[in-house]
């Protein structure tokens, strides 16, 4: 089974990315499991979203507290939140930076391997929400499906394409975007 752990905030569109991502996994196959964790709802405030993919029934009922991805929409939570504590010793941390991963200020104390893109550009270059407010969702997917293997890129557009109400093209670009720009 594989567990993901998406970090970001209000507005941002990470329990539409754990959805988007569960229902390109559904698409081949797979038995899939989205939900998300809200604090206080409203735009800005710290948002969790979880999703479990396997080729089997799932049964698990709980949070996902040992994941084997993060995905971080907001670098900025990694100064509040030790969000990154419990990830497996074999997982992989994706994060939204402007920085390079030797640039950060923090380290993972873990064999997890870490990966930046600066998903924010991306969106922001196809329009995806405001300057002070972009939606990162569809580019980190686009960079995460990539790192990890778990779906096909033509399965995650095709889940964007139907689960996307607006700037559906944009949207479709931006995951290419960041699949193509990702350094693995």
């Amino acid at each position: 089974m594989e567990e993901i752990r998406f970090h970001g905030r209000g507005g941002q569109g990470a329990v539409v990315a754990s959805n988007i991502l569960g229902d390109a996994a559904f698409r081949e196959g797979k038995f899939v499991q989205s939900f998300p964790f809200f604090g206080v709802e409203r735009r800005g405030a710290p948002v969790t979203a979880f999703l479990r993919i396997d080729d089997k029934k799932i049964n698990i009922r709980s949070q996902v507290y040992n994941p084997d991805y993060a995905v971080v929409m907001d670098p900025t939570l990694l100064r509040y939140f030790d969000i990154l504590e419990d990830i497996k010793d074999s997982g992989i941390i994706l994060i939204n930076t402007q920085k390079n991963k030797e640039g950060l200020k923090f380290k993972v104390n873990k064999k997890a391997k870490l990966y930046t893109i600066n998903a924010t550009d991306i969106a922001l270059g196809f329009n995806l929400g405001s300057k002070t407010a972009p939606i990162v969702n569809t580019s980190m997917l686009g960079a995460f499906i990539k790192i990890a293997k778990i779906v096909t890129l033509d399965s995650l557009l095709e889940s964007i394409q139907e689960n996307i109400n607006v700037k559906k093209t944009e949207n479709i670009n931006a995951a290419k975007k960041a699949y193509e720009n990702i350094e693995i």
